[in-house]
């Protein structure tokens, strides 16, 4: 997550309000047929030994040094807390992408095993407090400006862990594919994706209320920079609006502390004495955390981190299902029609449809009858878009031991601390 200031010259090529919306119009939504795909896995690093303890700074700093050394397909990155990142490469196939991941996760796995550390899927430490292992401009003013609205920025910085599918845009023009209704889709089924596999209800070592802690942090932040925009016009010209309108988190400088400004929103940057440049804008999208980010293609970032090596795997098999399989993908917008009555106006992640998959998992019945829809839809799908057996029995038996009784990961972890099923 890392970026670079060696764009902060004095030669600066500033851009207009006008030219933001165009340039943002312009790269966020690149469409045309679904081709690749791909994935972003985070992980909480752990002693093996124990996991509760956290690792020393110094002991991950060695860690990561060796995994930096590995000739890894995938982007490896460290998060502000120490969280471990592999971003796959797009990916021509599910397969492709699933195969390519796996094998880095395996060769990352050998080098912590061989330091006594271990990865760990929850979507926010059950255990500890955030602990900053990242000491970076950005991430300190990073740190400044969500310290302003409470302590929910920091558990996300540090502590937090999830799974990212990424799908092209669709189609520029109107269908199951089309680009507007997997923007719309993207925004109404991330309710039941993160009922699902909402694995987060601890925090500190107690129940936090929540099966998905990590997403009612995300509800809690500043609205400005982690909700939706808008649905139900052009994705484009929404994206454009909210990006303008978002508070600018902070100014970059060549040296020294980056400035953290106070109520300006991009919008106003671009009308003030000194406006922003291109790099600026670009340095600007990436501190947006919306619950469906566009990037060209679509980043899903709803999902908590799953349990054991290969449960992401799930996650990013039924969600390529439900979009890039035509027929999946129109059973998934007519079973989410109904909920987005119930979730209003409000956009995601703040409001009442969202909120309830976050705190009650599948335990809402019309959130569990959804779900079973659109998991057998995707599990139907599976082949058509070449899934291996290895795949779809993965996916059987999330259905079997999760969706179909109305649970998630996040029941087995309250079972585990506490002897027995919180069906709170």
């Amino acid at each position: 997550m890392s970026d670079s200031v060696s764009d902060c010259t004095e030669n600066r090529s500033v851009v207009t309000e006008a030219e933001v919306e165009a340039l943002v119009r312009g790269i966020c939504f690149k469409t045309g047929p679904p081709r690749t795909l791909g994935v972003e896995v985070e992980w909480l690093v752990h002693e093996l030994r124990l996991p509760q303890l956290p690792v020393t700074p110094a002991r991950l700093e060695e860690a990561y040094a060796t995994l930096r050394t590995l000739p890894l397909r995938s982007a490896l990155t460290v998060e502000p807390g120490g969280q471990l990142e592999l971003s796959s490469l797009p990916a021509a196939s599910l397969m492709e992408c699933i195969g390519s991941v796996s094998e880095d996760l395996a060769a990352v796995r050998a080098v912590l095993r061989e330091a006594d550390l271990g990865l760990s899927g929850y979507g926010q430490d059950p255990w500890n407090p955030p602990s900053r292992f990242l000491h970076e401009p950005r991430y300190d003013a990073m740190e400044r400006y969500l310290d302003r609205t409470g302590p929910e920025g920091r558990a996300m910085m540090c502590s937090s862990a999830s799974v990212q599918v990424c799908l092209d845009a669709g189609h520029e023009e109107p269908g199951p594919l089309g680009h507007g209704r997997r923007w719309w889709l993207a925004h109404q089924l991330g309710a039941v994706l993160v009922a699902a596999f909402a694995h987060s209800p601890m925090a500190a070592g107690r129940h936090t209320g929540w099966r998905s802690t990590r997403q009612s942090l995300w509800a809690a932040m500043d609205p400005g920079r982690s909700s939706a925009p808008a649905l139900g016009g052009d994705p484009r010209v929404a994206w454009a609006r909210h990006v303008l309108d978002a508070p600018v988190m902070c100014v970059r400088a060549p040296k020294g502390a980056w400035d953290v400004p106070e109520g300006l929103t991009f919008r106003e940057w671009t009308r003030s004495g000194t406006p922003p440049d291109r790099a600026d804008l670009d340095y600007h999208l990436t501190t947006l955390f919306p619950p469906v980010r566009p990037r060209g293609h679509l980043e899903f970032r709803m999902i908590d981190a799953q349990p054991g090596d290969d449960g992401w795997i799930v996650p990013l098999a039924v969600t390529t299902a439900l979009f890039d399989d035509a027929e999946a993908a129109e059973t998934a917008y007519r079973t989410v029609k109904p909920l987005a009555e119930r979730a209003g106006s409000q956009p995601a992640p703040c409001n009442p449809l969202w909120t309830e998959a976050a705190r009650g998992g599948l335990t809402d019945p019309e959130l569990h009858e959804a779900a079973v829809i659109c998991f057998a839809a995707a599990a139907d799908a599976l082949p058509r878009i070449g899934a291996t057996r290895e795949v779809q029995d993965a996916v059987a038996e999330f259905i079997d031991r999760y969706v179909a009784r109305g649970r998630c990961p996040a029941d087995d972890l309250l079972s585990q601390f506490h002897g027995k099923d919180i069906r709170t």
